[in-house]
């Protein structure tokens, strides 16, 4: 369970999806109240039923939006988070909710039972929605990762000589005692294993790695170029080097032909490698 908590989850990353989904959230909940009329709401009469239910609609839009926009700045992002943003979004517009419906509509005195009846109305309301939210968000994200994977690869696949009409100056990579000098061409990638980097790079037309005792943001001030970036928490790539990516709902992955592993592009890096891999290679 504690694993599958921590499996890796999208968040929103603009404040414009933030907004698209927040709305829908909202209207989603509002299409569920005067369609199925729940909790009652059936027996309420007044002759702007229907308007007098829409600001539940804005209740819950809003604790989406409130909630995301503070969600909007951490870095990693995980299935037990959105679960517990959602159950904060489910409590902020339970207690919004409550004290429209006291104030304004019920007119009746301030209660704590009362308000624990309006949270189960609103965690049952909140569940289904937050599951065709989940359920939505995850097909968006997929579709457009894999949609914008396929475009770069193709354009990988149409200009694969670009790399060579590159300038490649020498890396000098210098460690406690151990001083490589690799051409910026011949660089592949490097990964991160606490306080030492497993660097692979070509030399003498074969794939070689190498373990050096450094830190991979060390690495990178000695490595960085217009072509190798960070692309990961964990990892250094070569984007000359990249000859397929493929995404999914999580974000993307880096396939290069000289090594037989994946290497992962985080979300923060996303809108740094991915269009660069396309007007490097365009």
């Amino acid at each position: 369970m504690l694993s599958f908590a921590a499996y890796s989850y999208p968040k929103s990353e603009s404040y414009r999806e933030i907004l698209i989904s927040s709305a829908a959230s909202g209207i989603l909940i509002y299409l569920f109240l005067i369609i199925f009329q729940p909790f009652g709401t059936e027996n309420f009469h007044h002759q702007y039923k229907y308007l007098l239910l829409f600001p539940y609609s804005v209740i819950f839009g809003l604790a989406f939006f409130i909630t995301d926009s503070i969600v909007i700045r951490f870095k990693n992002w995980n299935i037990g988070a959105e679960l517990l943003k959602l159950t904060v979004i489910i409590f902020l517009a339970s207690v919004l909710s409550y004290f429209y419906n006291t104030l304004f509509l019920s007119r009746v005195s301030l209660s704590f039972t009362n308000y624990l009846y309006m949270f189960l109305y609103s965690l049952a309301v909140g569940i289904p929605i937050s599951a065709i939210y989940i359920l939505s968000r995850y097909i968006y994200l997929k579709n457009l990762h894999e949609k914008t994977a396929r475009e770069v690869s193709q354009q990988l696949a149409t200009h694969p000589e670009a790399s060579a009409q590159k300038f490649h100056p020498a890396l000098i990579i210098t460690t406690n005692n151990t001083e490589l000098k690799i051409p910026a061409d011949h660089f592949i990638c490097a990964q991160s294993m606490e306080n030492y980097c497993s660097l692979f790079f070509i030399e003498n037309k074969e794939v070689k790695k190498l373990l050096i005792r450094t830190t991979l943001s060390g690495l990178l001030d000695q490595v960085q170029t217009e072509s190798i970036k960070k692309c990961h928490r964990s990892y250094i790539v070569n984007l000359d080097k990249v000859k397929n990516v493929r995404g999914n709902a999580q974000g993307y992955k880096l396939f290069l032909s000289e090594i037989d592993f994946e290497v992962p592009v985080s979300r923060g890096f996303i809108s740094l490698i991915i269009p660069k891999l396309g007007l490097s290679k365009g």
